[in-house]
Order: structure tokens, then sequence, then C-alpha cells
């Protein structure tokens, strides 16, 4: 029992840390075999493509960090209209709209700016550095659709770690907040290199 208790207590302190674990060996209690259910939630979480969640945004950098809080996280398909308001460096109300490959961000004075490079235009706007693109599939715990991935599980068969694109997105905490469908992320923080963003959901909500 002591050394199940020191493999779990060791599990989320790595998970809590702000560094990216090593997986070779894989640490304990965590491993690469999906569960038997893995393809079914999968599929149902690609399914849920309509849906609007609400919660708050830490993001943390050497240049700078801050944090935010989503009014609204619409998204419908490939569509995403998302609400933030913050304090920091003067943000205000931001709203940003796009899909893959093109945004369109408004500032809380009324600026307006498009580019079809997400990522690009919010770290030139906000000095965050956020993969918006593939955030809508971490943020439902499903790996983006382009791209190579590794996903790791715990030993309760709970998706622990997804790594794609550089990042390493870590579940820390499931929540069931729709009743027909799987438990969803009610915490995750991705990682990539000396930067850290981290989103805690309050609320998910099914549009139909």
């Amino acid at each position: 029992m002591l050394k199940n208790l020191f493999a779990a207590l060791l599990v989320l302190s790595l998970l809590g840390g702000c560094t990216t674990i090593q997986l070779e060996p894989l640490p304990e209690g965590m491993t690469d075999q999906p569960p038997a259910n893995w393809a079914e939630q999968s599929r149902t979480l690609g399914q849920f493509n309509h849906w609007q969640l609400s919660g708050k945004l830490a993001v943390r950098q050497p240049s700078d960090s801050g944090t935010a809080v989503i009014n609204h996280w619409e998204q419908q398909g490939e569509q995403y209209d998302l609400a933030l308001s913050s304090s920091f460096l003067g943000m205000g109300s931001t709203s940003l709209r796009g899909t893959p490959g093109f945004l369109e961000l408004q500032l809380a004075n009324g600026d307006t700016y498009q580019s079809t490079n997400p990522e690009q235009l919010v770290q030139a706007a906000t000095g965050w550095q956020l993969p918006i693109d593939n955030l809508a599939w971490w943020i439902r715990g499903l790996p983006a659709p382009d791209g190579n991935f590794r996903l790791l599980f715990d030993d309760q068969q709970r998706l622990a770690i997804i790594r794609q694109d550089g990042w390493e997105i870590r579940y820390d905490r499931w929540q069931a907040f729709i009743d027909d469908l799987p438990h969803l992320p009610a915490r995750i923080t991705a990682l990539k290199d000396d930067k850290r963003v981290r989103v805690v959901i309050s609320d998910w909500q099914r549009k139909d």
C-alpha cells in the first residue's frame, strides 16, 4: 500500500510541475496503451463539436505573464468565438473569432486585426503564445488531427498527457459536466519550453 501511495504522489508531483516529464522510461503508474473504451470515447468527443465553456486562463512565460477570465468560448465545428476579460497589459475585453488558419482579434479599444497566422497575431497583440488552433481539440481531451502525437494514460485509465507539436498537455482534473458524455477536462496545463498555459473550466454546455 505504501508503495502504491508513493507512486501516486510521484505522478501527481510530476503532473503538477512546470517542466515536461521524462517519458523514457515511463513514470510508474502511466502507460501509453489506450484503455479498451478509448476509441469509443474519442469518437464521442470528436462528435461533440458544438459547445460553449467558461472559466479562467493563465499564461506564464519569460517575457510576461497574466490571467484572463474566459467569459465564453463557443465552438461550432472549426469556427470559434472566444471572449476574454483581463486587466493584464490593458487588454480589457478581447474577442477572438476564427477558424484554423484565420483569426480576427478585437481589442477593448475597438481596434480589430486579422491574420492567416492566428498564433502570431495573438502574440503580437497580447504578448502571449497560445496554440489557438490546437486548443479546440486539446480542451476536449483529444489530439489535434494534424501532426504526430503521443498519448499517455494514468492507472485509472484516464488520459493524462498529450504530446503534440512540441507541447505537453497535462490533464489535471476531469469532471462530469454533461450527462450523456464522457467526463470532460476541468483543468489542463499546456507546456512548451519555458511557457505554460493553464485553463480551468467552470462550465461546459452543449450547443445544438
